[in-house]
């Protein structure tokens, strides 16, 4: 499969400057970059794509270059943002990138052995931070008209905003920018820039900047931005306000895991394409199964696998495919505490005495008091229909709660039906 049929498949084109660009691709040789964003020490499940991508274009016999946004995070981008970003240090992009640098590694060949599909790490603000002011707008400034910057639809979006601004620091990104692309195509024989769909403007003002500059025509693509059905950007977490991060020290394996596997059906054949390199006939079977049996959530099983696998290493994905399956099964009991403690993170807490649980808690009161039953009535009816669980083994009407049921000799999870979880916590 080339991967010209391979990239239309997976829907991995929004636009492109240049309709045989999938083509010359798939012949290899082209040298292309993506820039990463350094706001952050770690990237976040929503660029995961654009490393997919550069990983795609190596195999294929492309050069790669992932360019890390050390200049141009210093003024920030403010492509379809409603608020100009904070903006950070040098020492803090600095700490920031050695961040990003390591999880680069993990989805590109930059050994030697890959010959002249090596992919490349560079720093933008190796030029950017060395130009002097003025060469810069002498040299950059002058193909530019403001009435062609003002018309690029991210600037326009916060110019017709009354209560938003935008400030000159921003404004002048797109310079930035396009400056990148000039320098890597005259250093590097970069010929293709690749982004996301809101980078378009950015992408295509550089392409004209290199035109204008050296007479050389090359090319940009973006691809779609993956939209939630209620409009908010993927990979953020719920609320929409955390980022769900690729470090796991930011966002645990367990905790990615559990993120994809409770993906909506409507995005996860759109996600098997993007963040995955299944085969087509998988995806095909895997679209099947969204269809036909989606209560099984089979699909989204492979995904949430195929991710953690790919971006924390094998180990980590059994592991978290083992606490995922605790999570409802007596196997909880064999998870370790960092492990369970993960899994009912976002399950309301409580403390009971280790005297108290020494002689035995009443069944009733357990659930009274952990507010799994409004009353001992409902909680009593709740225990006669076998809904009730401690440690997701079911608990008997006159079965009391005591201190040899905990786990780690400290945790008790108490669960009503089939998603009430409830943390104790012996004190």
């Amino acid at each position: 499969m080339n991967l010209r049929d391979d990239w239309n498949f997976r829907g991995l084109v929004h636009q492109t400057t240049d309709v045989s660009l999938l083509d010359r691709l798939s012949a290899g040789g082209v040298t292309a970059y993506i820039g990463f964003d350094p706001t952050a020490p770690s990237l976040h499940l929503g660029g995961l794509l654009q490393l997919c991508n550069l990983r795609r274009l190596q195999a294929a016999g492309n050069q790669p270059i992932a360019l890390a946004g050390g200049g141009t995070g210093l003024i920030g981008d403010p492509s379809f943002k409603d608020v100009e970003r904070p903006l950070l240090t040098m020492d803090q992009l600095d700490a920031n990138l050695e961040g990003i640098r390591a999880q680069l590694e993990k989805f590109l060949d930059f050994s030697s052995s890959a010959g002249t599909s090596r992919a490349l790490l560079l720093n933008n603000a190796t030029w950017l931070t060395t130009i002097s002011l003025t060469d810069f707008l002498r040299d950059v400034g002058k193909h530019f008209t403001v009435n062609q910057m003002v018309a690029k639809e991210s600037v326009r979006s916060r110019l017709e905003r009354d209560d938003v601004g935008l400030s000159f620091t921003e404004f002048s990104y797109m310079l930035l920018q396009a400056y990148d692309y000039l320098r890597l195509h005259v250093d590097y024989g970069c010929s293709l820039q690749l982004g996301g769909s809101d980078q378009w403007g950015n992408i295509t003002a550089g392409a004209e900047l290199v035109r204008k500059v050296t007479g050389h025509a090359v090319s940009g693509l973006t691809s779609p931005l993956l939209l939630r059905p209620d409009g908010r950007k993927y990979g953020k977490s719920e609320g929409g306000n955390a980022r769900v991060w690729l470090d796991p020290t930011m966002t645990s394996p367990f905790e990615l895991h559990q993120f994809l596997l409770n993906s909506e059906d409507e995005l996860t054949p759109v996600m098997l394409r993007f963040f995955t390199f299944l085969d087509h006939e998988s995806i095909a079977e895997l679209d099947d199964a969204v269809r036909r049996e989606p209560q099984h959530r089979r699909a989204q099983r492979v995904l949430a696998h195929s991710v953690v696998e790919m971006v924390h290493g094998v180990d980590a994905a059994v592991k978290a495919q083992r606490a995922s399956d605790a999570l409802f099964s007596e196997s909880i009991a064999d998870v370790d505490e960092a492990t369970l403690l993960q899994i009912v993170a976002d399950s309301p807490s409580s403390t009971m005495s280790r005297e108290e649980l020494r002689t035995g808690v009443d069944p009733v009161e357990a659930l009274v008091t952990t507010q799994l039953a409004s009353s001992k009535g409902e909680a009593r009816r709740f225990l006669e229909q076998g809904g009730v669980y401690v440690n997701n083994r079911r608990l008997e009407v006159d079965q009391r709660v005591d201190l040899s049921m905990a786990l780690h000799d400290r945790y008790l999870v108490l669960r009503r039906g089939p998603r009430q979880l409830h943390l104790v916590v012996v004190v």
